[in-house]
């Protein structure tokens, strides 16, 4: 359980990290609000997560690497909190189409990338096995 707990703890810092960089990133290369990265690190997220969901399915979902990989790093990593922050300033400085937007493009990116992922990951697995 210990061991279990540091997993999750460094993949958290790590994954938090990420995040920070990629969304600073993307915003400053953009010129456009911190909502454009979170959206990015939300999507990619997704996807990674997807492709982790798919390889491990049946097997390692409790395993170190995916509590260190899933639960830390990628639930540091994505953000439905910072998001939702974001679009809520949005809402406020007046710009309700850009956070509708914004909240539609997120939903289906990431719902669109963890199936992206997933299925990718069973087209790797099939091929592997």
């Amino acid at each position: 359980m210990l061991a279990d707990a540091a997993a999750v703890l460094a993949g958290g810092a790590l994954g938090g990290m990420a995040r920070f960089w990629l969304a600073e990133r993307i915003g400053r290369l953009r010129g456009t609000s911190p909502a454009a990265g979170i959206l990015a690190v939300n999507v990619s997220g997704a996807l990674v997560a997807g492709l982790a969901a798919g390889l491990a399915t049946g097997t390692g979902a409790g395993s170190m690497a995916w509590q260190l990989a899933v639960v830390g790093f990628l639930g540091s990593y994505t953000t439905v909190s910072s998001f939702s922050l974001q679009t809520l300033a949005l809402l406020h400085d007046g710009r309700a189409g850009r956070a509708a937007a914004e909240t539609t493009i997120s939903l289906l990116g990431t719902l669109g990338g963890a199936g992206l992922g997933w299925t990718l990951a069973r087209g790797l697995a099939g091929g592997l096995a």
